[in-house]
C-alpha cells in the first residue's frame, strides 16, 4: 500500500494469467471513513485485505466499495472482500447495477468465451455477481466522504455504466479503466462499450485539471 497524498491509498493490482485491477483506498485517518475504489480479480481478496491492514486501517472502517465499473478484473473478488467486510455496502452505476441485481452477468465477463473460460477455471457459478447493490450511482453527485470531497462522472464507453471519481481541490482522477496514464485508452469491443461514447467521454475528461491520474491498471 503507498499513500498517494493524504487520503488517497494505492494497492497495486498483481497481474498474473489475467489482469488484476489496481484497488484505492480513499479516506482520511481521523474520519475512520474509509471507501474502496474497486476491488480486483478472483484470488486477490487476501492480498488486498492484508494491504489495508499494513497502514492502520481497521477492516470495520471500510464503510463502502464504490465500483468504477464491473468488468470482471475489478469485480471478481468483490464476493470474497464483502465476506471479510459484510457490513460495506456497494456502490455502482445504475445501469451495470441493474444487469447484476437481475443476474446478467454480460457486463462482467463482457463475451462468451471469456465467462466459459473464467468459470470454468475458477468453479463460479452462474449467480456468483448476482446481489443486492445497496447504492445506485447516476452521475453528477458530489459525495462527502472520509472527510474529502468526491464528484462521480458518468463516462460510457469502455462500459455502458463506466464512472470516474474527481477530487477537484486536489486534482485527482481515478477514471477506472476509461484512460491511462502511459496515453492509451480503453478497449470498446465488450459488452455495453461504445466506440463513440467512449470518445465523448475522454472529451468530457479533457476539460478537467488533473494533476495526479490513478486509472485501473499500468503506471499512476
Amino acid at each position: 500500500m503507498k499513500e498517494i497524498t493524504e487520503g488517497v491509498y494505492f494497492i497495486q493490482g498483481m497481474d498474473e494469467m489475467i489482469p488484476d485491477s489496481h484497488v484505492y483506498v480513499i479516506g482520511k485517518k481521523s474520519s475512520r471513513d474509509f471507501t474502496l475504489i474497486d476491488a480486483g480479480l478472483m484470488g486477490k481478496e487476501n492480498y488486498k485485505i492484508q494491504e489495508i491492514k499494513k497502514i492502520g486501517i481497521e477492516i470495520v472502517d471500510i464503510k463502502r466499495i464504490i465500483m468504477t465499473h464491473t468488468h470482471l478484473d475489478h469485480i471478481g473478488c468483490l464476493p470474497e472482500i464483502r465476506k471479510q467486510i459484510p457490513a460495506a455496502e456497494v456502490w455502482i452505476h445504475e445501469i451495470e447495477a441493474e444487469l447484476i441485481e437481475n443476474g446478467d452477468d454480460r457486463g462482467v465477463y463482457g463475451m462468451d468465451m471469456f465467462k466459459s473460460l473464467f468459470q470454468m477455471q475458477h468453479s463460479l457459478k452462474d449467480d456468483y455477481f448476482t446481489f443486492p447493490v445497496d447504492k445506485k450511482l447516476s452521475g453528477g453527485e458530489t459525495l462527502e466522504i472520509g472527510g474529502m470531497t468526491w464528484e462521480i462522472i458518468h463516462i460510457p464507453g469502455h462500459s455502458a455504466g463506466s464512472i470516474a471519481l474527481y477530487h477537484r481541490e486536489k486534482k485527482i482522477l481515478i477514471p477506472g479503466d476509461t484512460v491511462y496514464a502511459d496515453h492509451s485508452i480503453g478497449r470498446f469491443d465488450l459488452h455495453g462499450a461504445d466506440a463513440s461514447a467512449l470518445n465523448d467521454s475522454l472529451k468530457k475528461l479533457s476539460e478537467l485539471e488533473v494533476k495526479i491520474l490513478l486509472p485501473g491498471h499500468n503506471r499512476i
